[in-house]
This record gives C-alpha cells, sequence and structure tokens, in this order.
C-alpha cells in the first residue's frame, strides 16, 4: 500500500481536478452550437476504474450528481481500450434525452510489449445538445406525455471502437435531429475533450507511477471524512418538507413533493415517500436527478471547499418510491423533470434541513430554470433564464442569476441575434421581485424575445403560483410570468407561433432572509409589483 503524505495528496488532487477542468475547455472551445460556446451547458469529470468519481469540473450540478450511474451503465457493455460509449436514456444511466453523455475508458500505455492495455479510469463528457428528435424543436416539449415524443433515446451504444468512431452508428443516432451537422459537431468536441483526459492521466501517471493510482483511493476516502465530520456536527433528528410542482403541461394542478431527511451521525437518509405519483406530462424525474439534487443540498451545507468526488455521496442515501415523480417507470416523460423538478427537489430539501442547519440554508431561490425554447426544422434555440437567489444569513441574495441544479451562462445578445433569427428586444433586472427582510431577496429578469420566423415556442418554467419563499421572518419573492405578444401563459406551454412575435419571461425573485427592519419596504413581498402581478420593468 503506498501512502501519500498532506502534501502530495494536495497536489495529486489538484492535478487530477484540473484534467477534469481541462476537458471542460476543450468542449467549449471544440463546440459549434451557442448552447455550448455560450451557455456552457456540459460537464466533465473523470472516474477511476471501479466508476467512482475522483475529479470534477465545477460546471452543472445536476449532471455531475447523475453521472456516476452513467459510468455504471457502461460498465455493463464490457468497455474496452479505444472506446466511446454515447448514451441519454434516462432509464440507463441519463438525465433527460437532450443531455447526451459520452463515456471513455482510461487507459495509457504502461508497457509497450501488452496488447491490452489496462483501464485505469474513464473520462465522462455530458453536455446538453440544442435538439435530439421529438414532437417539438428544441427537444422539450411541454404537452409530452411520454418519452417517445421528446427525442431519440440512446442506451449505451459504442459510438467509438478502437479508436475509430463507427460512422453507421453515429449515421444512425443523426437521421432524426434537426440540425444534424452541429450535433456532430458537438459530438467530435466531447470525443476530444474525452481524448484529452486520456493524454493529462498518461502525463500524471509517467510523473507519479502508482502514487497517481493511489491517489485515487486517497482523495474518495478525504472528501468522504471530511464529509462524515460535517454531519456530525449538524443536530440528529428527522426533519420534513412538503412543496409542490406547478403542474406537468398535461394539467396545471399541483403535484406534491415530500421529503423525510433522517440525521444519524456521520450519514444522511433521504426519503421522498409521499411524493406523489408519477405523471401524465414531462416533469417525471428519474431518481439519479434526485439523487443528483440531493448531493448538491449536502455539499451546500457542508464546507463547500471539501473536494467533490464519490467520497461526498458515500454517508448520503436517497429513497423514492418506485412508479413515482422521482422514480418513474418507462415509458414516462421526463424532460422537464432534469430541468425543474430537479430544483423542486433542491428547495424541499432545503426546507426539510433549515432546522438542522439554520446557519446554512439561504431562503428560496428562483425554483426555476426558466426554460425557453424556439425552434423550426432549421434551428433550436435554447435558454435558461437566471432570476433571483435567495438571501441568506449573511447577505442579500445575488439578481439574476442561475441557482440551485444549473450553473449556466446566459447567451450574449451579439450571439444569439447571430445565429438565430431572433431579435432580443428587453434584457433587464426585474427591479423590486426580491423578498424583504434583514436580508434581501436577489431580483429576477426580463428577457423579451422576438421572433422574426414563423416557429415553435415551448416554454417549461415553475413559481409562477407558488412564490419562491422567505425564511427567518424574511418575505417571499415575485412569482415569475410568461407572456406571448403581451398574453400571459402558463408555467409550460407550446404554441406555435407566427413570424413577429414575442416571447417575455420574467423570472421570480428569491426569498428574504430575517425580518425586515421597522419601516422598511412592504414586507409582504418583492416590492415593485402592479396590480396584475407583473413587475414595474416588464
Amino acid at each position: 500500500m503506498v501512502d501519500l503524505d498532506p502534501v502530495e495528496l494536495e497536489i495529486l488532487r489538484n492535478q487530477l481536478e484540473s484534467v477534469a477542468e481541462e476537458m471542460g475547455r476543450v468542449l467549449i472551445r471544440g463546440a459549434y452550437s451557442p448552447n455550448i460556446t455560450e451557455r456552457r451547458d456540459c460537464s466533465t469529470a473523470v472516474f477511476d476504474a471501479d466508476g467512482r468519481m475522483i475529479a470534477q469540473a465545477e460546471h452543472i450540478p445536476v449532471h455531475l450528481g447523475a453521472m456516476p450511474e452513467a459510468v455504471d451503465a457502461v460498465l455493463d457493455r464490457d468497455p474496452r481500450p479505444g472506446d466511446v460509449f454515447a448514451l441519454n436514456d434516462p432509464f440507463e444511466g441519463g438525465t433527460h434525452l437532450p443531455d447526451v453523455t459520452l463515456v471513455s475508458p482510461i487507459a495509457p500505455e504502461r508497457d509497450p510489449d501488452s496488447e491490452d492495455p489496462e483501464i485505469l479510469g474513464y473520462a465522462v463528457s455530458r453536455a446538453h445538445h440544442a435538439d435530439v428528435g421529438g414532437m417539438a424543436p428544441g427537444s422539450m416539449p411541454a404537452g409530452a406525455r411520454d418519452i417517445h415524443q421528446e427525442g431519440l433515446r440512446i442506451p449505451p451504444v459504442r459510438l467509438v471502437e478502437g479508436g475509430e468512431i463507427r460512422e453507421e452508428v453515429e449515421s444512425v443516432l443523426l437521421a432524426n435531429v434537426r440540425n444534424p451537422e452541429e450535433r456532430r459537431a458537438d459530438l467530435r468536441a466531447q470525443i476530444a475533450a474525452n481524448e484529452r483526459a486520456e493524454e493529462r492521466i498518461a502525463d500524471l501517471l509517467a510523473d507519479h507511477g502508482d502514487r497517481l493510482l493511489a491517489a485515487f483511493d486517497a482523495v474518495i476516502d478525504y472528501s468522504r471524512e471530511r464529509v462524515e465530520a460535517e454531519l456530525r456536527e449538524l443536530p440528529d433528528g428527522t426533519y420534513r418538507a412538503t412543496d409542490a410542482m406547478e403542474g406537468d403541461g398535461v394539467t396545471d394542478d399541483d403535484i406534491p413533493v415530500e421529503v423525510t431527511v433522517t440525521v444519524d451521525g456521520a450519514t444522511v437518509d433521504v426519503d421522498f415517500a409521499g411524493t406523489a405519483d408519477q405523471v401524465a406530462g414531462n416533469v417525471n424525474a428519474p431518481l439519479t436527478v434526485a439523487k443528483s439534487a440531493v448531493y448538491f443540498v449536502i455539499r451546500c451545507i457542508t464546507d463547500p471547499e471539501i473536494p467533490p468526488n464519490q467520497g461526498c455521496y458515500d454517508p448520503v442515501t436517497v429513497e423514492a418510491p418506485e412508479g413515482s415523480l422521482l422514480n418513474p417507470e418507462p415509458p414516462a416523460a421526463v424532460v422537464g423533470g432534469n430541468v425543474e423538478t430537479s430544483q423542486r427537489v433542491t428547495d424541499v430539501v432545503f426546507a426539510a434541513l433549515a432546522e438542522a442547519a439554520p446557519d446554512r440554508v439561504p431562503a428560496g431561490g428562483q425554483g426555476t430554470m426558466n426554460n425557453l425554447v424556439v425552434g423550426d426544422a432549421d434551428f433550436a434555440y435554447y435558454e435558461t433564464v437566471g432570476g433571483g437567489a435567495g438571501a441568506n444569513p449573511d447577505g442579500d441574495g445575488l439578481s439574476g442569476v442561475q441557482v440551485g441544479m444549473t450553473n449556466t451562462l446566459n447567451t450574449p445578445v451579439e450571439a444569439l441575434e447571430a445565429a438565430y433569427p431572433l431579435r432580443v428586444e428587453r434584457y433587464a433586472l426585474r427591479e423590486g421581485s426580491g423578498g424583504d427582510g434583514q436580508y434581501r431577496g436577489g431580483d429576477g429578469l426580463v428577457r423579451s424575445v422576438r421572433v422574426e420566423t414563423d416557429a415553435t415556442v415551448s416554454l417549461l418554467t415553475e413559481r409562477r403560483r407558488h412564490a419562491p419563499q422567505g425564511i427567518a421572518g424574511g418575505a417571499d419573492g415575485e412569482p415569475g410570468i410568461n407572456r406571448i405578444d403581451g398574453e400571459r401563459v402558463p408555467a409550460k406551454v407550446t404554441r406555435e407561433v407566427s413570424a413577429g412575435t414575442t416571447v417575455t419571461v420574467e423570472t421570480p425573485g428569491g426569498g428574504g432572509h430575517g425580518q425586515p427592519a421597522s419601516g422598511s419596504d412592504d414586507a409582504s413581498g418583492g416590492g415593485g409589483a402592479t396590480d396584475d402581478g407583473s413587475s414595474d420593468s416588464a
């Protein structure tokens, strides 16, 4: 057994994380679609030979926490050096269909005489592709009732074998998507990112030899011990919370989400018994997505400096009833579950832990990704629009940012208008939409886009009826509003529009934290609202 001293371990940990970060840079710079090059809706990580995450880039929480299941699915397919597996099936390691994952064995040649290099680990890249087929451009239709309507479903399949792209497989994957050349370019960028990981691991292996392999175990053990120490500081007990999704795209009825969190020494059990059964619409979330949201919350209430890897997940168990909203059975539609239900899981687990960790739990953030999709047969524009972050015990919430399970940038107006037949008419803070309190919630955004060709518009959003909640006496933030040509439309809608149509998304503000000071603005809400609930800046 190789012993690593703390200094050497820290050096090796940083080198491994730099491999994941460099993978991300290769992917972002090599891709063609603005969704990856500008918004950076992608994630990269490195796993060991047993499928345990050892290092990740600081990318998208909902991608990263669900990656281990993708690697497990590939391990069942007998991966070999030189292979690259592609998958997006939410019931076999994926999250939702637009998120295409590539998994590659890392097998640098250690012995020139060996005909079968040893697999030391796996490089993984996951990217949101702007279209993967289905009933609506952008592959995120609000009215989908089963997964077949959402796009091409890819179980783990060898896209590359022995270092050569299987062109017949690639042709099948691209045959029923819009803008296949852009999809091909994005896939090639993912392949390049995975190849870079193998090159860099080979460099580290040449420098450190077996001490590098020892670091795989050591960094996981270190993170586990750190997380367990943090969990022991929480009071043992059982904590509960309830929230709801605002309809599923088929009906507008609330869909209950319930959680029971049990803290017992150095372990946490999270049980979603009581959550609604799976629904007809597309807000069902695979259990991998629910786990990812839970892991994110645990990371937030423990020391954020703990290296993110499998060790952070080991003390946490997550359960949800089979056939429920958070553990659906095929052919359930799930595209909204990844982007919207994941946000609600985050909110409800935070709410349950507010008593146990009051100094770490913020007020409710916007609680939605505000998904906006516009497209036709030739293009697909996808955007998640930022909003207000909840205030915390130490300060105001940030305005106009992504919160919770996403960590993407916006698409700059110049890039958006150059790439698509769209024009941005307004992009501004939704002033006063954050909740009042000792510390105020962050303000949401207003984004108005004029569509300059006949197209299909899809909106998948939340927090349009139920406001982001304040905490410790703070006021709620303002709910969001969606409009098409001035008409207020539901939280989830797909609609055919004609050229000249304007789509406006007003995103929610974050909740306030603590009792507002005497004489402050109206404590019943974020302020700045008109009689119909819209913001003054709209």
